[in-house]
């Protein structure tokens, strides 16, 4: 049993869940794929409030390149956790095509999806030829943005993205950049990675809760705070349990290609360069990871610090059991957290 008690922040905040689909060594991108889906059973098991699946294209490691389809899997698979996407990269999609996938999930799933939206284009300039697109795209996300928005509330210019039209699909913005900025102008929830530097992070939430302009989309501001939090029975096994992610971002940023999740036996006999182990000491840093108690204290001061409504965990390492068994913590610890103040957010609608 853990120390929390019903004065703990965690007892009013909404705890999900965004998976990659990543791939471990020696899996299939089809295996994971299938292990998503059995992960997204067991959080709504657990009481999470949200499952969400991401969009990355030509990725060795990560087996998500089709979001919408995937959520339109989980969704068939589960029956009361909400499904959406963190996200769906604008630049890469015609917004008439994404309202109308969006809509067709509404349609099926009514009342259970959330429509997550980004800026990112392609990892690299293949990949960006690839999906007909280049850097310079994302410029135009804001037009990109209001046009999937009008498209939901009345089409555009005599076109019609049925069955889009008149439905309600959360819609929520992933921060980069000036993101923060940009979801306060359209009156959207904010999604933003704690990873960025918590200082920078602070100030670009405080920036979007000032600047926040009501809009049928929101009526006030709310925050998403996103980061990797692993619970193991000791914190060295949790430091553990997180470098194969860490390796993972360090040989994308120096290689240019995201591997496969390798085991940490693997990771700590390699002789790496001095930029990889910059890169890999910095992609461990900001992780909240440890016990039960230390999870619960580090996750309190998050939000106290944050004022964050909701935090979306995207843990992966390479066995897929401690995975799990870290996911079956968190959301026991929130349990005891939400008990104490006769708020049980993670399982709210």
């Amino acid at each position: 049993m853990t120390s929390v008690h019903a004065a703990n922040p965690l007892g009013s905040v909404r705890f999900s869940i965004l998976d990659r689909s990543r791939v471990r060594q020696g899996q299939s991108h089809p295996e994971a794929l299938r292990e998503t889906v059995e992960f997204a059973r067991l959080a709504e098991r657990w009481g999470y409030h949200r499952f969400w699946v991401a969009e990355h294209h030509s990725v060795p490691g990560v087996a998500g390149s089709a979001p919408t389809v995937l959520a339109a899997a989980v969704a068939a698979a589960t029956s009361r956790i909400r499904i959406g996407t963190g996200g769906v990269m604008l630049p890469n999609h015609q917004p008439l095509v994404v309202a109308e996938q969006f809509g067709v999930l509404e349609s099926l799933y009514p009342g259970r999806i959330d429509m997550g939206l980004g800026r990112s284009v392609g990892f690299t300039d293949g990949v960006r030829r690839a999906l007909g697109h280049g850097k310079s795209d994302a410029d135009d996300f804001d037009q990109q943005l209001a046009d999937v928005l009008e498209y939901f509330a009345r089409g555009k210019s005599g076109v019609h993205a049925w069955p889009a039209e008149g439905l309600r699909v959360p819609a929520f913005l992933l921060a980069t950049g000036s993101g923060a900025e940009r979801a306060a102008r359209f009156g959207l929830p904010l999604v933003i990675a704690s990873i960025a530097g918590e200082d920078r992070m602070v100030e670009a939430i405080e920036r979007y809760r000032a600047e926040f302009q009501p809009t049928p989309w929101g009526a006030e501001p709310y925050v998403v705070v996103s980061g990797a939090v692993v619970i193991a029975d000791t914190t060295e096994q949790a430091h553990r349990l997180l470098l194969p992610e860490a390796w993972s971002t360090a040989y994308s940023r120096t290689r240019g290609e995201f591997p496969v999740l390798m085991p940490p036996a693997a990771i700590e006999i390699m002789t790496m360069t001095e930029r990889e182990r910059r890169i890999f000491g910095e992609a461990l840093r900001d992780h909240i990871h440890g016990t039960e108690d230390e999870v619960a204290e580090a996750l309190a001061g998050l939000v106290a610090r944050t004022g964050a409504d909701e935090i979306l965990v995207h843990t992966s390492t390479y066995d897929r059991t401690a995975r799990l068994d870290s996911h079956r913590r968190l959301a026991r610890l929130l349990e005891v957290a939400q008990s104490g103040t006769g708020n049980r957010t993670s399982a709210a609608a």
